[in-house]
C-alpha cells in the first residue's frame, strides 16, 4: 500500500502545488487509514469498499476526532482514491457517494427586542455624529445588511421615497431590501443635517461618512457599535453580525416567510436561512418549559399573599 501512497504524494507535490504542511497532513491521514485497514485484514487498496471507508470514519469518531477533522480526513482519502482511478491503478472510487461529515451548526446569537431598543436609543441625536450613528443603527436593524454592505452603501443606493435600498452583496450581487418608516426618517434627518455638516465642502459618494469625509470602515463601525452597546448596558458580546441575526430571528418569530427573509439577507441557499427556524424552535421550547404545567421543568411561581387591611 505504501507504493500507492508514494505515487499519490509525488503527484500532489508536483501537479497540485500543495504546501508542505498540507502534503504532510495528507500523508499522515492516509497512513492512519492504512493502519486501520490492516487491523481489519485489508491489504489491497484496489478492493476497498464504501463500507470500509465508512467504518474507518466511524472509528475516527470513536477516538474523539471531531466532525470537521473527519471531513478533512475524508478529503485526503477522496484525493487518494480519485488519483488511483485517474491513473488506472483502481477501477472504482469507494469515497464517491460518501457524504462529508458535518458538524452541528451553532445557533446564531442575537439580541432581544428590549436590547435592540436600548441599543437604538443610545446615540445622542443632538450632534452630527450622533444623528449619523442613529441612522446607521436603524438601517442595519431594519435591513439585516452585512457590515460590509452597510459601509459600502452609496448616496444613490437609498431610495427613501420608495422605501428601499440597494445592497451590494457577495460576488457583487445586488438585491433590493425594504426600509422601515423609522429608518427612512432617520436617514432623511441625517442627509438633511448631519451629512452636510460632516462633509463641509468635501464631496463623497458614500452614504455614511466620517468627519474626514471618508466612508466608514468595518472596524470603525464595529468600534462605534461596541461603544453604544456599553452605553445601553448590553454586556453580552456585540458585533454587526449579531444585529443581522437579530433582524432575521425577530422576523421569523413573527411568522415571516422564510424565502422572503432569504432574499432580504442575500443568502444563496435557503438552507442557510433555515437556521433561524431552529432558533425559533429553541425559544418556543424554552417558553413551553417555563410556563406549561405539564412540562418536565415547570416550577410553579408562588402566589402573592393577600394582605388584609
Amino acid at each position: 500500500m505504501e507504493g500507492y501512497l508514494d505515487a499519490f504524494i509525488a503527484f500532489v507535490r508536483a501537479e497540485r502545488g500543495l504546501s508542505g504542511k498540507t502534503v504532510e497532513a495528507y500523508a499522515a491521514d492516509i497512513n492512519t487509514y492504512f493502519e486501520d485497514l490492516r487491523a481489519r485484514g485489508i491489504s489491497d487498496v484496489t478492493r476497498i469498499t464504501q463500507e470500509d471507508v465508512s467504518a474507518h470514519l466511524s472509528s475516527l469518531g470513536r477516538r474523539g476526532l471531531g466532525k470537521r477533522s473527519q471531513a478533512r480526513h475524508l478529503a485526503a482519502l477522496r484525493g487518494f482514491h480519485r488519483f488511483l482511478v485517474a491513473e488506472r491503478m483502481a477501477d472504482k472510487d469507494p469515497t464517491e457517494d460518501l457524504d462529508t461529515p458535518r458538524s452541528a451548526r451553532k445557533l446564531p446569537s442575537f439580541l432581544t427586542l428590549e436590547e435592540v431598543e436600548q441599543l437604538l436609543a443610545a446615540p445622542d441625536e443632538r450632534g452630527s455624529t450622533g444623528l449619523r450613528d442613529k441612522a446607521m443603527l436603524e438601517v442595519l436593524y431594519a435591513t439585516g445588511l452585512r457590515v460590509s454592505e452597510l459601509c459600502g452603501l452609496g448616496i444613490n443606493d437609498v431610495q427613501l421615497t420608495a422605501g428601499y435600498l440597494v445592497a451590494k452583496g457577495k460576488g457583487s450581487k445586488e438585491r433590493l431590501v425594504p426600509l422601515g418608516r423609522v429608518a427612512v426618517e432617520k436617514v432623511q434627518a441625517y442627509l438633511a443635517v448631519s451629512r452636510p455638516a460632516l462633509l463641509g465642502k468635501r464631496q463623497s459618494k458614500a452614504l455614511f461618512v466620517t468627519p474626514r469625509g471618508a466612508g466608514f470602515s468595518r472596524m470603525g463601525f464595529w468600534k462605534l457599535l461596541k461603544r453604544y452597546a456599553l452605553k445601553a448596558g448590553i454586556r453580552k458580546p456585540i458585533s454587526p453580525h449579531k444585529l443581522r441575526h437579530s433582524f432575521a430571528t425577530h422576523l421569523v418569530e413573527r411568522g415571516a416567510d422564510l424565502r422572503a427573509v432569504q432574499q432580504m439577507l442575500g443568502h444563496a441557499d435557503l438552507s442557510t436561512t433555515q437556521i433561524y427556524t431552529h432558533v425559533n424552535s429553541a425559544r418556543l421550547r424554552a417558553v413551553y418549559d417555563e410556563f406549561h404545567p405539564r412540562s418536565d421543568v415547570f416550577v410553579p411561581k408562588p402566589k402573592k399573599r393577600k394582605t388584609g387591611t
